[in-house]
């Protein structure tokens, strides 16, 4: 930040984050200390460079302006990624009501006893930022299995252990359901034995209940015992 009367400007050192074949942008603020309009110019000392939007206007009293300064594709890297390139801010105390179509080049000129207050940017280069480096959440399926390598360069097995134990769980699982399977058809069998064996059973029980009745045995009771038969006979199977 300047410690100027007319203009405060920041930053003072014009930062950008090279990267080749890019347009690369800074933002300059320049803010009104005075009560009075306040025009200003930028210039640089290598134009073809760069392009200043606006390069020349009228900051309001109290207010602040932003500059937009543009560095046009470099084709090359500096070597050392230093840069010598320079700005410079003219400000000068304007009349009311002036416009910044308004500013001419004659209102910043010392020999014409105008009162010109300069600022001097510097331009330097910085790295741009990294992309954030990516998460891998695990090996993705189908994809061949890699060892870690440990901080003392020996390769650890964890990741084919892991890949193995992996690989194991659904076979298990494949096992199981196999065995539950055959296990549930087995009892389905049964069932159906045991349904079609009851049915046999409770018609012969009709019969002989129709001939029972001749003997004054009742036909509920017959049934009965028939019925009570079976389920034992079925519990006793199961265990």
């Amino acid at each position: 930040m300047s410690n100027s009367e007319l203009l405060t400007v920041e930053p003072l050192d014009l930062q950008f984050p090279f990267e080749l074949k890019k347009q690369i942008s800074c933002s300059l603020y320049l803010t009104n200390k005075t009560d009075n309009n306040v025009a200003f110019k930028v210039k640089t000392t290598n134009p073809k460079k760069y392009c200043v939007r606006p390069n020349t206007g009228v900051v309001l009293p109290r207010s602040t302006c932003e500059v937009l300064v543009t560095m046009q594709a470099q084709k090359e890297a500096p070597s050392d990624m230093q840069c010598k390139d320079k700005f410079l801010l003219q400000g000068v105390i304007a009349s009311p009501g002036v416009t910044a179509k308004e500013v001419t080049p004659e209102m910043f000129s010392k020999e014409a006893g105008h009162l010109v207050e300069e600022t001097k940017l510097r331009v330097t280069y910085v790295a741009p930022p990294r992309p954030p480096s990516p998460v891998h959440e695990g090996s993705e399926e189908g994809s061949s299995p890699r060892a870690s390598v440990s901080d003392n360069g020996h390769g650890s097995e964890f990741s084919f252990q892991r890949f193995s134990v992996d690989r194991a769980e659904p076979q298990e699982n494949t096992s199981e359901a196999r065995a539950l399977i055959t296990k549930l058809t087995e009892e389905k069998q049964s069932a159906i034995q045991l349904n079609n064996r009851l049915q046999r059973e409770l018609d012969q029980l009709r019969r002989e209940s129709k001939k029972s009745q001749s003997g004054g045995i009742p036909f509920m009771y017959v049934l009965l015992v028939g019925l009570i038969g079976l389920i034992l006979g079925y519990i006793l199977k199961r265990t």
